[in-house]
């Protein structure tokens, strides 16, 4: 009897997943889009830094490859390594490589998370983070990665949404409504102060980092950062 109760509760528990799934889905597709129009021209001022140099680049949280176009724009024959954790990703990813016009013999996915990447220390020229670092499990320790397999003088590419300034109402918003947009928005956190972790991480180039605030829903997830460190 107790075998069976365990074995309903795990089914409803599964179920539960998969019906937030769908309804952060749907609230994705259906209120996101003022959202991503808003955004477009800080992720080109982003790519930008990407230079000829940057022949090998790991982006760290790949997804479906909506960052693929971006990367074609700037260089199409780079070697691109696309780093998530959900192995379904790697199709969605791949398919989206083709359509930017990127070479697929030189896109390569890898199930992992950022915390543990599995690649060699110096063995990349760029790492590219995009709305990432709100849900790794460890900041710090996905910063000390991404220095680990840059090479000398490589470059940490990153756009994020951060927490409202200390003391403010919209931080306390944050604050209290904290644990919901983990549940609904993959572990997405609202209140980490990634701008100061970047800053304390180390980059021993330096790093240079724009604030911006982003008006178009979700508010909650303003202010944002974009910008560039060096090792």
């Amino acid at each position: 009897m107790l075998f069976v109760q365990r074995m309903f509760q795990e089914h409803i528990i599964r179920r539960g997943r998969r019906y937030i799934r769908r309804l952060n889905t749907w609230l994705l597709n259906s209120t996101m889009q003022s959202y991503w129009d808003e955004i477009e021209n800080f992720k080109i001022k982003m790519f930008h830094k990407l230079t000829a140099k940057d022949e090998k680049v790991l982006e760290i949280g790949v997804g479906t490859g909506p960052n693929m176009r971006y990367f074609a724009a700037r260089n199409v024959n780079v070697n691109l390594l696309g780093l998530d954790p959900n192995p379904k990703m790697k199709k969605y990813a791949r398919k989206a490589a083709v359509r930017a016009g990127l070479n697929p013999k030189n896109f390569r996915f890898m199930q992992g998370v950022g915390e543990a990447i599995p690649l060699d220390d110096g063995s990349v020229d760029s790492v590219v983070a995009t709305l990432v670092l709100c849900t790794v499990s460890d900041v710090n320790q996905t910063l000390n990665e991404i220095k680990r397999v840059l090479r000398p003088g490589g470059s940490f590419i990153f756009l994020e949404h951060v927490a409202a300034e200390d003391g403010s109402l919209f931080r306390l918003l944050q604050k209290l409504l904290d644990p919901l947009q983990q549940i609904f928005a993959d572990g997405c956190h609202l209140t980490r102060n990634t701008r100061e972790c970047i800053l304390e991480a180390g980059f021993s180039g330096g790093a240079e980092i724009e604030t911006m605030s982003m008006y178009s829903f979700p508010w909650i997830t303003r202010p944002h950062i974009y910008g560039i460190a060096y090792k």
